[in-house]
């Protein structure tokens, strides 16, 4: 895996994925205004793309009928330097008709223990915890 990661002024940069993709981020300016998210955003939603990526592949590969998942995550960080993430809680939002609730507990469960790469750092230096909500498109 590759990456890099050009200023572009102030507080302002642009990341270049290995993969051809380009995003700007930063952290706010003197004046209030922000570029982006921050480097500490981008890995809090990193770690959700990663877990919610792991839960949709569990669930389709069990057949459940799932049509939307959605992770809403909220951290806490250290005060002193460095600002690592102390406590993480990831709320999943699970839509489908019929989709088990027992099943999409097991894939959390998988994910953040076993699969997510991103939650396994994470776990390093933070609390994570984890609850969800099934929703019937019914």
């Amino acid at each position: 895996m590759k990456a890099r990661v050009n200023w572009t002024g102030k507080r302002t940069f642009i990341g270049h994925s290995g993969t051809g993709h380009n995003f700007v981020f930063g952290t706010k300016e003197e004046d209030g205004t922000t570029p982006g998210p921050s480097p500490m955003e981008l890995v809090l939603i990193g770690t959700g793309g990663c877990s919610a990526y792991d839960v949709v592949s569990i669930l389709e590969k069990g057949r459940e009928p799932v049509e939307d998942v959605i992770v809403e995550l909220d951290a806490e960080r250290a005060e002193g330097t460095p600002a690592v993430f102390t406590r993480v809680h990831m709320r999943f939002i699970v839509k489908g008709r019929g989709v088990s609730p027992a099943k999409v507990e097991r894939a959390i469960q998988l994910s953040v223990e076993k699969y997510c790469s991103a939650s396994a750092m994470i776990a390093k230096t933070a609390e994570i915890t984890h609850d969800f909500e099934v929703i019937s498109s019914d």
